[in-house]
């Protein structure tokens, strides 16, 4: 018998793939070897940079510089990359401000941010997280031509120089995450967000993963990016064990595509046919900490299962749903899926997290979907899902019901996204 381990938090959990009782397949991104030296090799991608001056040439010695990073639910380097932006930097450390990109997300505690950036970063610069809730705390800018109203940090842009720092992976809706989308929604107001994630956005059909040309959102978010670009880009790509596996950095959209081009051929896998049954993770810690961010690899599996077939995510949600936002809430709004997609439709204007409950109500109307997780039977059975005791019996049930018993397995969850040939 063979088993195979499932991202958790910061472990993992296995699976029996017991070929008595289906045809198993695994699978898995392409993933590259971690850098030798990365460290040396930031310093020459910060020294020959795609499409830009070096760094330490866009910045003169006068200049307040504005850093903006991912928050604690990203797996961004930052404490190897911070240190070497700020080393690279020719301005005193007094001159710099990093802003935490919290997008809609609850602010970083001072425990959360030493972890992220180690005790010296903390000591070096102030650290401060964005707040896209606090009118002024974020600029208006103007409007784009979809009326959309740009509001960007204050501290963003104000600065005399900007640096924004990601990774690039695909995204379920946005196409891709890193370059512009670190800035908006990263660090844009809450107005800005919303009109973002609006329904009709989110609905469209190249709102996908893998899909930059022709994406809504992406669209949305360069007109509003291109009022207050960042001056340079720090992007990067990541392996299995979230090692830095390749460098993006200069201009923030040249610099962007080719990460991008990276991040597809490693993450991007075909199946001649859909599954019946679909086991994913959703990548473990920090990914996982919370059932709306899992919806994520749900939305990986969803690509590959069967009309009325079932999806089994395993998923640690130590924050739980969590207990902000709006989520549970729109989740728990009527009997059956369709009734959370109305309520979304009639809503006056766009509230918090009704994409991420489109998303899952959408994949919901098509098939089952059942979690193992740290949350109690009664909170994911409100969000219209079913509970996994024991997984290995839970899915042997769920196999035993179709004449063709075969499963695909995600172990590393949304890091790969599997499509069905002739559907990418």
């Amino acid at each position: 018998m063979s088993t195979i381990d499932l991202a958790y938090g910061k472990g993992s959990i296995s699976l029996d793939m017991d070929p008595s009782v289906a045809d198993w397949t695994s699978i898995r991104p392409r993933f590259e070897a971690a850098m030798a030296d990365p460290e040396s090799g930031f310093r020459d991608a910060v020294a020959n940079p795609i499409a830009s001056e070096p760094l330490a040439g866009l910045i003169e010695p006068s200049d307040h510089v504005a850093v903006v990073t991912s928050d604690g639910t990203r797996p961004v380097p930052n404490r190897q990359l911070i240190p070497w932006i700020l080393d690279a930097l020719p301005v005193p450390n007094e001159q710099v401000t990093v802003i935490l990109g919290t997008g809609t997300h609850r602010p970083n505690n001072e425990t959360e941010i030493e972890k992220m950036f180690g005790a010296d970063v903390v000591d070096r610069v102030s650290i401060v997280n964005h707040d896209a809730f606090d009118a002024n705390s974020n600029v208006k800018l103007g409007q784009i031509s979809t009326g959309t109203d740009a509001y960007l940090d204050r501290t963003y842009v104000e600065a005399d120089k900007r640096i924004v720092v990601g990774f690039i992976e695909p995204h379920f809706f946005a196409g891709f995450s890193g370059g512009a989308k670190g800035v908006a929604p990263g660090v844009a107001g809450i107005d800005t967000i919303l009109r973002l994630h609006r329904a009709d956005l989110i609905g469209n059909e190249n709102s996908t993963w893998g899909v930059l040309d022709g994406n809504p959102i992406q669209t949305e978010i360069a007109e509003i990016v291109a009022m207050c670009p960042p001056d340079f880009m720090v992007n990067v790509t990541l392996n299995g064990e979230k090692e830095i596996s390749g460098y993006y950095l200069g201009d923030y959209v040249t610099a962007h595509l080719a990460g991008c081009d990276a991040a597809k051929h490693t993450a991007m896998q075909s199946v001649d046919r859909p599954f019946p049954v679909v086991v994913t993770s959703n990548s473990g810690f920090p990914l996982d900490q919370n059932l709306y961010q899992t919806v994520k690899g749900i939305s990986a599996a969803a690509r590959i299962v069967e009309e009325g077939g079932r999806i089994f995510v395993v998923s640690e949600c130590s924050d739980g749903v969590p207990d902000h936002g709006n989520f549970a809430q729109i989740m728990g709004d009527g009997a059956t899926p369709a009734d959370v997609l109305a309520y979304i439709k009639a809503l006056d204007r766009p509230i918090l997290d009704q994409w991420q409950a489109q998303i899952l109500a959408g994949i919901l109307e098509r098939v089952e979907i059942s979690v193992l997780s740290k949350m109690t039977k009664s909170e994911i059975e409100a969000c219209k899902l079913n509970t996994i005791d024991n997984l290995d019996a839970s899915l042997r049930d769920a196999l035993l019901s179709y004449g063709e018993p075969r499963a695909a397995v995600l172990p590393d969850g949304p890091l790969t996204i599997p499509f069905v040939e002739g559907t990418a």
